[in-house]
């Protein structure tokens, strides 16, 4: 409960402690203005008799009524004692109005007995079993007769007291046989004896009193007692013949009347129940020693006055009365055998608290915690023998020793800081607290310890056990949380608490901190041509270099894979072009590092390593500043890689132009806006179409087509022209898909075109990679054949191959199942790729495709002259037809042409066709070979005549939308 809650709840409190001092005021005021009018007699006779009588009785009335009401309002034990209490009053109250019927009424004496002595006789009894009904009542046979002999210890005192002072005089008085005497000494005794015992019971019920509304209780028994103390002072020798009504006596009766009304209702009641959290419970205090003691102490008191009363008849002269004998016997037969109860009772609390120590000692002893008390100053006054075993150092050493010589000192003061805190806050509120620290053992190294603490006597309990073990594994399970368990380097989580650490606190201002991250290049190559186990020991060696080529406060990390990141700290320099210059120097030195030969299961491997660098700028946020670093990290792969490449502010605006033209690649490839256009292949001999190259293309908003290199490069589309990549790259999902749509489109159109006489087969560039691929199934290109009815041979597969990863043995047995089917194979960028060799000796290749980059060159460089004759030579030596791609000059026509190259494709001939264009040039069939400097015979969309030559087959053709 917050503090304003707990105010609240003290406010009830506080206004009912102001009324109740209200009503104690009033009381007050009342009887002493009553007294006063008493010690004055009211002014006049009749006055002081209508007040002595009449106002006793309103105010035994009033008692009578606020006792019974506030009995009909509660609903507990207590409800039988408060309504014999209210007929005790109303008792009272007939008794006096009795006696002023006769004084002032009637004017003549009360005579006696009469029905007043009655009403009085009959306030004694409900008053003491109402007393009787509020004590607590004891549990068992021994409390219930010790509770008598209380009662009669004290009953029987004052009955001695009483009697040797007055009431032998009324027994002499009634044994005189004189008329009337009887009835009056019998009522003269009977005053004293019924208040001897309601005094008997009000001091015994003191010290036996229930917890339960305790301030009413006491207020009521105070009543009583001055009830008692009054009707005591009337029955004494000294007043009882001068007593007249109105005199100061009556003001004894008049407050006690008064304090019984205003017991249950002025008095603050003291609920017990729950404190509600955050609410301080005012506990009572505890009673002193001399307070608790008074109980045992009472039977003593008692006989000490019997033996007063004795006394004052020895020494008075007097013969010693057989009735104070007789009551003196009793009393001290009654403490004899209530001191036997309580020998008895002291005998088996001795026998069951011995029990208990031994129970308790054979838990602390046989217990594996450590249990230890230490005294105020901090010395250790017992310790458990488990010590030996838990701490290595015996219990009787540990006595006697200071507990701050045990702690570490690193930990004293936090140990310190916690004991002074907890034995200043109350007890109620935290009877325990819970401390860890280092403790010294016997062999000298630093245990955990944890240790429940309470206090003692001012001191301290300590309950502790040695959690060294927990400690390690807590710490070992954090450790393994926050480290890569292969290189046992910071992971990602740790390294970005490291990073986020460096941004804030005290280096919030330096902002020369950079973060580098570095990727492996060539790391996939190692694992699947040697194995992962070596993959994973070059990557533990890679780690090691990291680590010690990073400074000491630098954090080296493993983000995953083969990608790694160190954290370089700033040394707070404002010149930023020399610090750049010197983590650029840290950069290239971990190049260098990591790039240098793997001792791998005894043989050499070399990979390299692309790092990105970037700095901590002003107000940047730990993410941003990762993933500065791992942009500038791709940026050093796609530049060359085995470099280092520091991160610029374009390179953020660039991933974003690519995630945007990415997304409206997606957003086009849903909703049709490519289109398929068609390149011939043309005869070098005799210029006649021998098949045409699909390729897509990107239908802009203008009505403008977009060549693969603009968009596919945007999705990492690695097959450039004719799609239908790895898989690799951010959105392989959607290459996948553009693949599989330009594949079908190909096949559908290529069979409308057979159907309408056109029997030229398509071509349909296609990588290893995608024709191995899972989202592609193995039945897709023959489902394709079927479902359109394309014809054996119609269809030629334009195969990459250019992934050192590609499986061989796959490939190989999937091509084979299409060439049987009549499907025709070129090997696609011949010259050019990593595998060429390797496919030519085991795929099935029926074309050799040439790559543009060797055709480009053909004319002006004498190296690519030979090179790219050497391989025409070795497809005609195998038998195969050879195509060249991007032959878009007439100059390299007639080489090629020279070289025993067959056929050619590009600009010199066609530029890419829409599918009516295409048919007019299938019409026709034959395309112009130049000899000399002829320009081809159709272009890009060109009416016929003449054309322009376009350089590349790249550019852009304007068509007019479909």
């Amino acid at each position: 409960m917050s503090t304003p809650g707990a105010a609240l709840l003290d406010r009830p409190s506080v206004s009912g402690g102001g009324k109740g001092l209200a009503m104690q005021l009033i009381l007050a005021v009342v009887s002493g203005g009553y007294a006063v009018g008493a010690a004055l007699n009211w002014g006049s006779e009749e006055v002081a008799e209508i007040m002595g009588d009449f106002g006793l009785s309103a105010a035994g009335l009033l008692a009578a009524v606020s006792c019974y009401t506030y009995a009909r309002t509660i609903d507990s034990r207590e409800r039988p004692a408060w309504l014999l209490f209210a007929f005790s009053s109303l008792m009272g109250a007939c008794g006096n109005a009795v006696w002023g019927w006769y004084e002032v009424v009637l004017g003549q004496d009360v005579p006696k007995p009469s029905l007043a002595d009655f009403a009085f006789l009959c306030f004694a009894p409900p008053a003491i079993v109402g007393l009787l009904v509020l004590a607590k009542r004891p549990v068992t046979r021994a409390g219930w007769v010790c509770l008598g002999l209380d009662s009669w210890l004290i009953g029987g005192s004052l009955l001695t007291l009483s009697w040797s002072l007055a009431l032998a005089h009324a027994a002499r008085t009634a044994q005189s046989g004189a008329p009337g005497s009887v009835p009056r000494a019998a009522l003269s005794l009977a005053y004293p004896l019924l208040d001897i015992a309601l005094v008997s019971m009000v001091l015994v019920l003191h010290f036996r009193r229930s917890e339960t509304n305790r301030s009413a209780v006491n207020t009521a028994i105070a009543a009583l007692a001055l009830t008692v103390l009054s009707d005591a002072l009337f029955t004494s020798p000294l007043l009882s013949a001068e007593y007249q009504s109105g005199q100061l006596l009556d003001a004894g009766w008049f407050a006690g009347s008064l304090l019984l009304a205003y017991a249950p209702w002025g008095a603050r009641r003291i609920q017990q129940g729950p404190v509600p959290p955050g609410h301080p419970r005012r506990d009572r205090p505890h009673s002193r020693p001399i307070t608790g003691s008074l109980p045992a102490l009472t039977p003593y008191l008692a006989a000490a006055v019997c033996t007063l009363g004795i006394l004052y008849n020895v020494v008075d002269g007097r013969k010693v009365d057989r009735m104070v004998v007789f009551t003196g016997c009793t009393v001290v037969l009654a403490l004899v055998i209530r001191q036997g109860i309580m020998l008895l009772d002291n005998i088996a609390l001795t026998q069951e608290l011995a029990q208990k120590e031994n129970h308790f000692r054979s838990l602390v002893q046989g217990s594996s915690d450590v249990i230890m008390i230490a005294a105020p100053t901090g010395t250790l006054r017992y310790v458990s023998p488990a010590a030996a075993g838990v701490y290595g150092r015996e219990a009787e050493e540990l006595v006697g020793t200071e507990l701050a010589t045990l702690i570490h000192p690193d930990d004293l003061g936090r140990v310190v800081h916690e004991v002074r805190r907890f034995l200043a806050a109350p007890p109620t509120e935290e009877p325990t607290t819970r401390i860890e620290c280092r403790f010294k053992s016997g062999g000298g190294e630093w245990l955990n310890v944890e240790s429940t603490v309470n206090r003692h006597q001012g001191g301290l309990i300590l309950n502790s056990r040695d959690v060294t073990e927990r400690v390690r594994l807590q710490a070992q399970l954090q450790h393994s949380a926050e480290h890569d368990p292969l290189t046992d380097l910071p992971n990602r989580a740790l390294f970005t608490r490291r990073v986020r650490q460096a941004l804030t606190g005290r280096r919030a201002g330096d902002h020369s901190s950079a973060v580098l991250f570095i990727d492996l290049d060539g790391f996939k190559a190692v694992n699947d041509t040697i194995g992962h186990q070596a993959g994973d020991e070059l990557l533990i060696e890679a780690a090691r270099r990291l680590q010690d080529s990073v400074r000491a406060g630098d954090t080296a990390a493993r983000l995953g894979g083969d990608e790694f990141a160190a954290l370089i700290l700033g040394d707070g320099s404002r010149d930023r072009s020399a610090r750049e210059y010197q983590v650029r120097e840290i950069a290239d030195r971990l190049r260098n590092r990591l790039s240098q030969p793997y001792r791998i299961g005894g043989s050499e491997v070399r990979v390299a390593a692309s790092i990105g660098v970037a700095f901590a700028d002003p107000g940047i946020t730990p993410s941003d500043l990762m993933r500065n670093a791992d942009l500038a990290m791709y940026r050093a792969k796609a530049g060359g890689k085995d470099r280092v490449e520091t991160y610029a502010p374009q390179m953020q605006a660039e991933v974003a132009r690519k995630a945007e033209l990415a997304g409206r690649l997606r957003t086009a490839l849903h909703e049709g806006e490519f289109a398929l256009l068609h390149q011939p292949v043309v005869s070098l001999a005799t210029g006649e179409i021998a098949a045409v190259a699909a390729q897509a293309r990107w239908r802009s908003a203008q009505g403008i087509l977009f060549t693969p290199a603009e968009f596919l490069r945007v999705a990492e589309y690695s097959e450039g022209a004719a799609g239908g990549g790895s898989g690799a790259g951010p959105d392989a999902s959607r290459t996948a898909e553009l693949g599989r749509w330009l594949l079908e489109e190909a096949v559908e159109q290529a069979a409308d075109r057979q159907r309408a006489g056109h029997d030229v087969p398509v071509a349909v560039r296609m990588t290893a990679q995608r024709l191995l691929d899972s989202a592609m199934p193995l039945g897709t290109v023959e489902a394709l054949l079927t479902r359109h009815g394309l014809p054996s041979g119609a269809l030629v597969l334009e195969l990459a191959v250019s992934d050192p990863r590609v499986p061989f043995d796959d490939l190989e047995r999937r091509l084979a199942a299409l060439h049987r089917l009549g499907v025709g194979i070129a090997l696609d960028g011949f010259g050019s790729g990593y595998a060429a060799i390797s496919a030519l000796r085991r795929l099935p290749v029926d074309m050799l495709k040439l790559d543009r980059g060797l055709v480009e060159g053909v004319v002006e460089s004498a190296r690519l002259h030979k090179i790219t004759a050497g391989l025409l030579r070795i497809a005609n030596d195998l038998g195969m037809r050879s195509v060249a791609d991007g032959v878009d000059l007439p100059e390299q026509v007639a080489a090629l042409r020279a070289m025993g190259c067959t056929h050619g494709q590009g600009m010199a001939f066609s530029g890419p066709l829409d599918e009516y264009r295409l048919r007019r040039a299938l019409v026709r069939g034959t395309f112009p070979v130049p000899g000399g400097a002829a320009q081809p015979a159709l272009a890009g969309g060109s009416s016929g005549g003449s054309m322009v030559i376009r350089r590349g087959s790249h550019n852009e053709t304007p068509v007019p939308p479909t």
